[in-house]
């Protein structure tokens, strides 16, 4: 037994209701759209989010989500970690296993009173001083 049959049972569906084509009709005039306002205008579509003149509520609730795309640097005072004073040279690679940073970590930024003196040390363009 095949089911090729994909015609709507006898009596189930009714012809399309024609508005608009005389009073004799009974959708005539205003077409069923009621009197005014602007569902009963020509072109009309309701804007997404739109509440009846309500403040919507995309409006209503504050704005969140930003995420800046500047890398900050990871801060390290260099009076927490003296192991950096004795150093030869300063890198990326010379400061994982004494200060044990992420993968996530691009930049450094070496503070403290004494992270002047370590400027002619560093051998790394990601990693800074404060300071002049």
């Amino acid at each position: 037994m095949a089911l090729h049959n994909l015609q709507p049972a006898k009596g189930s569906t009714h012809p399309a209701k024609r508005v608009g084509r005389g009073q004799g009709s009974g959708t005539g005039k205003t077409a069923a759209r009621g009197q005014k306002g602007a569902k009963s205008r020509t072109g009309y579509s309701k804007k997404l989010g739109f509440e009846g003149g309500q403040q919507p509520l995309q409006r209503r609730l504050p704005k969140i989500g930003f995420k800046s795309r500047v890398v900050k640097p990871l801060a390290v005072n260099i009076v927490k970690y003296p192991a950096i004073k004795e150093l030869s040279e300063i890198t990326m690679e010379t400061l994982k296993p004494i200060l044990k940073f992420s993968k996530s970590v691009k930049r450094i930024k070496l503070i403290g009173s004494e992270a002047k003196t370590l400027k002619d040390k560093i051998k790394d363009e990601n990693i800074t001083t404060s300071g002049k």
